[in-house]
């Protein structure tokens, strides 16, 4: 029997034992650091926004034109569909939260802010390769989600 594309979805995904944990997507990682989910619609293979689905799926209503979803989270590979991780918005909003957060260029401290494609996509793929070996693992997860790299030497 052939798993639906909505159960194949859910079996890449590892979401957090806690009541306000990630959900994170354990799939494919674009250029961009956000995910990449392949499926087959209307006779063809496509690729879409797992963290975008997965929002349809729970909502059961596609984003209208020119709506996105934001990352209140932060974490470009979470696909948890709830007001504390992903909420719809406008473009406008979305880049207003970008400057709130500091996660633009002249951004303060934020893990995420004024980083390269190359860096942000290697950022979402450690964490994504972190929880495929480890799962749910708070001591490896946390400093990955807070930007700190476990590799890194300490200074004391």
């Amino acid at each position: 029997m052939q798993q639906s594309a909505v159960d194949r979805f859910w079996s890449k995904v590892l979401k957090g034992p806690g009541l306000d944990d990630h959900y994170l997507f354990l799939g494919a990682v674009a250029d961009d650091g956000y995910g990449r989910y392949f499926l087959r619609q209307d006779g063809r293979d496509t690729s879409v926004r797992p963290h975008r689905y997965a929002y349809e799926l729970a909502t059961g209503v596609p984003l209208a034109e020119g709506e996105v979803l934001r990352h209140v989270c932060n974490i470009p590979i979470c696909v948890r569909p709830d007001p504390g991780h992903l909420i719809a918005g406008t473009q406008r909003e979305n880049m207003l939260d970008r400057v709130w957060d500091g996660r633009h260029a002249n951004g303060a401290t934020w893990r995420w802010r004024g980083v390269g494609r190359e860096i942000f996509a290697a950022r979402s793929r450690a964490l994504r390769d972190a929880a495929l070996e480890h799962g749910w693992n708070q001591d490896i997860l946390n400093p990955l989600f807070s930007g700190i790299d476990p590799e890194a030497p300490t200074l004391f």
